[in-house]
């Protein structure tokens, strides 16, 4: 598995997985594409390929004054529990430390407990609820943060792995 930088080239395996990963908060082609042309110099995004160069999954992140926010993280349905998210996961808390952000924010669905978990090993911890933040479902959103500072956990290093 090799990690790289996520191009406008990448777009298409992206929206194909949007929907499945996804279902009820799809990110628009369009998104996509402000979110890559990034004016502001604030985000960044990679691709995780397997052995032969396919596309595997994604991630990108929001970093400016001193804190960050992973945006999103995908994995093809039949690679998930192989360690693909935790590796964007760490590509992502590489990317906000260089940039100066020890405080890492995230969103997850409450009923996505296997994310949940990936982020707990990472030592996020809840911190509040956005009810019914997933539309049309209403799941609630919980918020985590990490704080590497506080948590003397650097970037990079999953708690417990």
């Amino acid at each position: 598995m090799s990690l790289r930088a996520m191009t406008d080239a990448d777009l298409p395996d992206v929206l194909a997985l949007e929907p499945v990963l996804f279902p009820e908060e799809p990110w628009s082609e369009q998104a996509y594409r402000e979110e890559l042309a990034d004016a502001t110099g604030t985000r960044h995004y990679v691709v995780i390929e397997d052995d032969d160069g396919r596309f595997a999954g994604w991630a990108g992140l929001a970093a400016a004054g001193g804190q960050a926010d992973v945006l999103t993280i995908g994995v093809r349905p039949e690679l998930q529990g192989r360690g693909l998210g935790a590796r964007l996961l760490t590509a992502l808390l590489d990317e906000a430390t260089a940039r100066g952000c020890p405080e890492v924010f995230l969103d997850v669905r409450a009923d996505n407990d296997r994310a949940r978990r990936l982020y707990e090993r990472f030592g996020f911890t809840p911190v509040g609820v956005r009810k019914g933040y997933y539309q049309p479902s209403g799941v609630d959103a919980i918020v985590m943060a990490r704080d590497s500072r506080r948590s003397g956990t650097p970037a990079g290093q999953g708690v417990g792995r």
